[in-house]
């Protein structure tokens, strides 16, 4: 029988934190709750999130799909529930431009584009200034590079002005792969995680994630449940959840996991799914490193053929 799991235990590598490789050796979460599209529900899900064993939170200074003060605000509660301490938490958020905005900004929409960079993060900073502390993001994501490559270099080398005081990692979302080997090649702080959709119309973004790999990057995958139903229902998630005794939520993750130097960005709305999420990910990964060794390596060699990485 497979033994009971205590959430964060990390006592396998597929729940075990990763550290980016960047400024600081920050550790990142296998799950990071998503917190898009939460609006008024967000401070009370990031809570429950928390105390439901998340130890990292993703959002955005866009006001248009996130509430990032309601972000800080659930944080801040259970920072002083006791819950955990900030540098428990891993805590990320991104500069978006214009493009990418309502109405509503972070930032004078006439300022120029390093200004509007510089008021974003000090608005982030604002937002996740703990009482007592000097604040910090653990990681800067830029939501997608800008029209031009010049544009997107502007903000990259604003962003670098931040750290590693008060920015200790920095990223790049929506992103093809030229633009991330300017970033990498050109850029004097590297980024440190790239986020991307991993659902079948970018072919599971195979190439630029082992391009991450090859790099040292952590590769940070969203629309991993929305978007990939018939994965869901594969027959190498079948085979693990059966054989781990999790469902298959918990199953699926912890093959996308398997895949090397990932983590998920896991929004769910549901308290008991939170925790489903994360034991079953933990659970998983001790059945894989036991009882369910062979049958874990075939269904992770299996999933890699379903999305067509072999």
């Amino acid at each position: 029988m497979t033994q009971a799991v205590t959430i964060g235990a990390q006592a396998s590598a597929l729940a075990r934190s990763l550290t980016l490789n960047g400024p600081s050796a920050t550790k990142i979460p296998r799950l990071v709750y998503g917190t898009a599209w939460k609006k008024d529900q967000t401070a009370d899900l990031v809570y429950a999130a928390i105390k439901s064993g998340f130890r990292g939170v993703d959002t955005a200074a866009q006001p248009k799909h996130y509430d990032e003060h309601g972000v800080a605000a659930g944080v801040k509660r259970a920072i002083a529930e006791g819950i955990v301490q900030r540098e428990d938490i891993y805590i990320q958020t991104k500069f978006t431009a214009p493009a990418g905005q309502n109405h509503i900004t972070p930032y004078d929409i006439n300022a120029s584009l390093a200004d509007k960079v510089r008021q974003s993060v000090n608005s982030s900073l604002k937002n996740f200034t703990i009482a007592g502390q000097e604040p910090y993001l653990d990681s800067l994501v830029l939501h997608s590079p800008l029209d031009t490559l010049e544009e997107t270099i502007t903000v990259w080398e604003t962003l670098e002005d931040f750290v590693p005081q008060q920015i200790r990692n920095l990223g790049i979302s929506n992103t093809s792969q030229h633009v991330l080997d300017v970033t990498y090649s050109k850029m004097k702080i590297k980024p440190a995680v790239v986020q991307n959709r991993f659902h079948e119309r970018t072919r599971y973004e195979t190439e630029l994630r082992a391009s991450c790999q090859d790099k040292g990057i952590v590769f940070q995958s969203f629309w991993t449940l929305t978007a990939n139903s018939a994965l869901l229902k594969s027959y190498p998630v079948s085979k693990v959840a059966e054989g781990a005794g999790v469902d298959r939520v918990a199953a699926y993750y912890s093959l996308v996991l398997g895949l090397g130097k990932m983590v998920i960005l896991d929004g769910t709305t549901n308290e008991a799914h939170m925790t489903e999420d994360l034991e079953g990910i933990e659970k998983v990964g001790q059945w894989a490193e036991g009882e369910g060794v062979n049958v874990w390596a075939s269904a992770l060699k299996e999933f890699k053929k379903a999305i067509r990485e072999q």
